[in-house]
């Protein structure tokens, strides 16, 4: 167990950082203090006391990232209830399945997300309130709970007619070992799993980042991950809001253009990130400056490479915004050649590993410590690693752990969370990888995901995909058994190919010579038997992850 009590860290720092900067709506004044923060919780813990919302009740919210979505999910856990964070792109469909399989009492919402959901597909609500402003959307028959948030002024003075200051702060005494979070995970199964999080788990996360000093007092965090994801919640809120930092909530599509001006104006501390952002900055910024003929001569000098490359990286710190330490990037594999280059000009960036189920974190090692290929070293005295092979030191096998930062199981699902979780523990990851003598984990690709070779080798199309998306005229692909052979859906960068003004024609002939080229990288038994084009981008989970399941059967068009 966790020594620091979860609630207690926010308890805590909320007092000790009442009057420092703490949340911030990216280009809007809508900017509050620690002390602002914690009164807006109490507000809503007003409405839930009157409302005799209880220890274990669920709340969920579904929304943009912005400063009413934390105090929310902040409100809920400091309160003693479980907080169900949505991602605000799931369908309307998956929200309502979402709140009534998670039994929830509350609905925050945005309220372009309520206009997609069907009110009498969520009989057991009690009510919908708007994150705009915290009026009530609508409430079940018989509730009051409408006309308490439409005098919650009133209400708020009565019980602190001197206003609320730092020693009115007192959140549920909850121990560690109790849920405080059931986080819907986005699976490529077609079908969503309630991952119940304890404080431990939480605490586990959070203090392993406050430890290694990714955030600290007067630090400044750029949240522009989903918060309602396990990744992007961990490390750009609850251990920023746990130390004293300032979180802005970018609240908006983190498109390249709009990243590089938000991180210029905040200048972030800390960056954490998912592997598409990179590459986009790779593919369309660094390669076309690479590929310039007088660039492409210099970087075969020795003497001058290395000035190039300082200048290379240069420009990439300047434009995210020049102050950061390191960039942890996550939530995906990240491209080997993009790495390559990365480590090549010395750039500051590590890749970690983790998933929902714990929370997410399971390996992390600092930039200057980071091993190429490599998702980070598992995480000392919080988990442990072993992987179900007869050498995990060469031969892949599947990655398990156990430790502080393993969910307590599936909520309502026993028979998934056995599946999963065995006997003494350990969680099997569904992922395949080995290790190294210090316990730096080297991930393959996903166990289900695995296709058996003619002549019995272990197949890894994650690894094919990862070297075929980082050719020309490749915007993303997947690769997949075919009659007994290795074929390739690719859906092509249309952008490019206008850019360079080729022929849809022409897209054919030049598909194959990709895949001769491919096929020169890859060993004998993975090569490509034929690329198939791919008409639109193929379907994927809110966290971006392919629905590979959709495509297992495809039928080219003859």
């Amino acid at each position: 167990m966790i020594e620091r009590n979860f609630i207690k860290l926010y308890e805590e720092s909320f007092r000790k950082n009442w009057n420092l900067s703490a949340l911030s709506d990216y280009n809007t004044s809508n900017n509050l203090t620690y002390g602002e923060v914690a009164e807006k919780i109490e507000r809503l813990h007003i409405l839930f006391r009157k409302c005799k919302i209880r220890r274990g009740d669920k709340i969920a919210i579904v929304g943009r990232n912005n400063v009413n979505w934390v105090i929310t999910y902040m409100g809920a856990m400091m309160y003693g209830a479980i907080a169900v964070p949505i991602l605000q792109d799931f369908n309307g469909n998956d929200i309502s399945y979402i709140v009534n399989h998670s039994e929830s009492s509350l609905l925050f919402l945005s309220e372009h997300i309520w206009e997609n959901i069907e009110v009498d597909h969520l009989p057991n609500l009690r009510a919908v309130i708007s994150l705009s402003d915290f009026s009530c959307i609508d409430q079940r028959d018989g509730e009051t709970i409408n006309a308490i948030l439409a005098n919650m002024d009133n209400i708020f003075k009565e019980e602190y007619p001197e206003g609320f200051g730092k020693e009115d702060i007192k959140y549920a005494e909850l121990e560690n070992d109790k849920v405080v979070e059931i986080n819907y995970t986005s699976g490529t199964t077609g079908y969503s799993k309630g991952v119940m999080l304890t404080g431990n788990n939480l605490a586990g996360n959070v203090c392993y980042g406050i430890d290694t000093q990714l955030h600290y007092r007067g630090s400044k965090a750029l949240s522009f991950l989903p918060l309602a994801h396990a990744y992007g919640c961990a490390f750009d809120l609850l251990t920023p809001l746990a130390t004293g930092s300032h979180v802005t909530l970018l609240g908006k599509l983190p498109s390249p253009k709009v990243l590089l001006k938000a991180f210029a104006e905040v200048k972030p501390n800390l960056i954490i990130t998912v592997p598409l952002i990179f590459e986009k900055i790779y593919r369309k910024q660094v390669l076309p400056k690479l590929d310039s003929t007088p660039l492409k001569w210099a970087v075969n000098l020795p003497v001058l490479n290395t000035q190039i490359y300082a200048k290379i990286r240069k420009s990439l710190v300047d434009a995210l915004g020049g102050r950061f330490e390191q960039v942890i990037i996550g939530g995906a594999p990240l491209n080997p050649e993009v790495e390559k280059f990365f480590h090549k000009i010395k750039f500051p960036f590590t890749v970690g590993y983790g998933m929902t189920e714990c929370a997410p974190l399971i390996s992390y090692r600092h930039h200057s410590e980071f091993i190429p290929s490599s998702s980070g070293t598992i995480l000392k005295d919080i988990m442990d690693v072993k992987i179900l092979s007869e050498d995990p030191y060469l031969i892949p096998g599947e990655i398990c752990v156990k430790g502080e930062n393993v969910m307590k199981g599936y909520y309502k699902n026993e028979a998934a969370t056995a599946e999963v979780i065995d006997e003494e523990g350990w969680l099997h990851t569904g992922d395949m990888g080995i290790i190294d003598k210090d316990k730096n984990i080297f991930i393959k690709g996903r166990y289900k995901n695995m296709i058996l070779g003619a002549s019995g080798q272990n197949i890894y199309p994650e690894e094919i995909e990862a070297k075929l998306n980082i050719k020309e005229f490749v915007s993303e692909s997947l690769v997949i058994e075919k009659d007994g052979k290795l074929v390739a859906l690719v859906y092509p960068d249309y952008e490019a190919i206008e850019t360079c003004g080729i022929s849809l024609q022409d897209l054919d002939p030049i598909m194959e010579e990709v895949r001769k080229a491919l096929n020169k990288e890859v060993a004998p038994y993975e090569t490509i038997a034929k690329i198939y084009i791919y008409p639109t981008e193929f379907e994927k989970t809110p966290k971006r992850s392919i629905k590979r399941y959709l495509y297992a059967n495809f039928t080219p068009i003859k």
